[in-house]
């Protein structure tokens, strides 16, 4: 007989998991609290190194159905979900999805959303990629300096430099670090 385990995830300590729990179980979904993991951590943490998440994959058995409100539960991106949801699925574990219409993501609908899911991921990072790069080209073009502001001019340093000065005194002198100062000694 599969049991069903819920995953609420919540990124920052002042947030609560409460809302998840109470969707899942508006859902239809019999959970039993002691197969409710609830976790604070960010989702940019994969889910293999999340301590709730890994109790959870301890607790769980080939049969049972893991239930999440949403894809970013599980991760940040589709890839980090993708593989999370293969894991489950290789252990025997049904994932379903509330904000797909309680889908089964193990299944072969759910599989091909996830597909698309991660299609759609990729054409949107790659168009971001795209436009940072027009947008550098653009700023280049107009001549525009790119990158963090210098700490201090080569000039500086060599000019302290000739009057005699240590590379620690040059550092405090220009209120720079040591390694700024090293970098432009020799140039």
């Amino acid at each position: 007989m599969s049991r069903t385990f819920a995953y609420c995830r919540v990124s920052k300590t002042e947030q609560v998991t409460t809302n998840q729990v109470q969707e899942i179980k508006a859902a239809g979904f019999d959970l039993q609290s002691q197969r409710v993991i609830e976790e604070q951590v960010s989702g940019s943490v994969p889910a293999g190194d999340r301590a709730g998440f890994l109790k959870l994959l301890e607790r769980m058995e080939s049969g049972d159905v893991l239930v999440v409100t949403k894809l970013d539960r599980l991760g940040r991106n589709a890839m980090d979900v993708r593989t999370t949801v293969e894991l489950l699925e290789g252990k025997g574990i049904r994932v379903h999805c509330l904000a797909l219409g309680g889908m089964d993501l193990t299944s072969a609908a759910g599989k091909m959303t996830m597909q698309v899911l991660g299609a759609v991921a990729e054409f949107e990072r790659d168009l971001l990629i795209e436009r940072t790069q027009a947008g550098l080209e653009r700023a280049k073009a107009e001549g525009k300096t790119l990158g963090r502001p210098a700490a201090c001019s080569t000039d500086a340093v060599q000019s302290l430099k000739l009057e005699g000065m240590s590379q620690s005194a040059v550092a405090k002198q220009l209120d720079v670090s040591l390694s700024t100062v090293k970098r432009l000694w020799n140039a």
